[in-house]
């Protein structure tokens, strides 16, 4: 029997005002997310991919209730996270918590590390005074930082180092469910492989999901289990993220993997251009027709949005025509 998926997604949306009018009500809307569903197990790392604007870091706010989704159902551990009061969804933040993009702004530069990493253990009532002291020291060296580095602040380390001290913060109460927000594009290429390692470790050792919001595909490749591939707020695919890389069925994913530069020098490009657009997608039929390079597309694309179906390798596409495969 499959077991429950740690946190189940349904039917997501959220939208922000796009313009005002004189008297500061919303005149115009844009969706960023839009009927978004996923499910994220137990040890298991989701990846969600996409370009810059197409709702990644929305979506991962609003899973969190960071951001209050207009729309959908979100449970995590069992537990409805819009139907939650403010009592209860603050005792439900103990599973999950967020790792921020950039480990420059996300800490306080007023407060010491020992305060940053502790100050959810003494917002829940977990530890005080010495215990304190003890528990944020062992989160320290569990993120392979020292105990004396509790006493300093936030400026006085790299940005790899800035970084563990918000994971340590993060698993300073202990959670099942971390949504990693673009944790390592902030960082040298150098640092990321260390930080990547460092979060592989600790899911393994804690049994940690995670939702891993990249726009980086190698990046995605080290870490993933699955991907889920996000256009103009919709999902495109969902596949497991061997299969996904191997044999992409959407034409966005295609292009996106044909974007990634040959490894080998002087290797000939496979790229796969999107056409260029100026404004918004129309929300009436497939989110990617304007830019699609398919040549079957016609006019269903215009005008019916693709429902997101299982495909024949346990892809879930939103496509109404076969795959286009990479150039040769």
């Amino acid at each position: 029997m499959t077991p429950a998926p740690l946190v189940q997604v349904e039917g997501l949306a959220k939208r922000f005002a796009a313009a005002r009018n004189w008297l500061g009500r919303p005149a115009a809307w844009r969706q960023a997310v839009d009927d978004v569903s996923f499910t994220v197990h137990a040890g298991e790392t989701l990846a969600l991919v996409g370009e810059s604007g197409s709702g990644k870091t929305t979506t991962g706010r609003c899973v969190l209730r960071l951001l209050e989704p207009d729309a959908g159902r979100v449970v995590v551990d069992g537990h409805d996270v819009r139907a939650l009061d403010a009592r209860a969804l603050r005792a439900l933040r103990r599973r999950m918590q967020l790792v921020f993009q950039d480990p420059a702004t996300s800490l306080n530069p007023r407060l010491t590390v020992g305060a940053l990493v502790g100050e959810g253990l003494v917002v829940h009532g977990l530890a005080r005074g010495a215990a304190l002291r003890e528990r944020v020291a062992a989160l320290l060296a569990e993120v392979g930082l020292e105990s004396a580095h509790a006493e300093r602040f936030p400026h006085e380390f790299s940005g790899g180092q800035r970084q563990r001290i918000g994971i340590a913060r993060a698993l300073a109460v202990d959670p099942a469910f971390v949504v990693c927000d673009e944790p390592v594009s902030a960082l040298d290429v150098s640092v990321q492989a260390q930080v990547l390692n460092l979060l592989r470790d600790l899911q393994r050792a804690r049994g940690l999901a995670y939702l891993f919001i990249s726009h980086d595909l190698a990046v995605v490749r080290h870490v993933a289990d699955r991907v889920a591939v996000l256009y103009a707020g919709r999902l495109v695919e969902v596949a497991p993220a061997l299969r996904l890389f191997a044999a992409p069925r959407h034409p966005y994913t295609t292009a996106l993997l044909s974007a990634v530069p040959p490894a080998a020098p002087g290797a000939p490009s496979r790229r796969l251009p999107l056409a260029s657009h100026e404004s918004a997608p129309p929300r009436a039929g497939c989110v990617l027709e304007p830019r699609c390079p398919h040549p079957a597309r016609d006019a269903r694309c215009r005008t019916a949005p693709p429902p997101l179906l299982p495909a024949a390798d346990g892809h879930l596409v939103a496509c109404h025509h076969p795959p286009l495969p990479l150039p040769a």
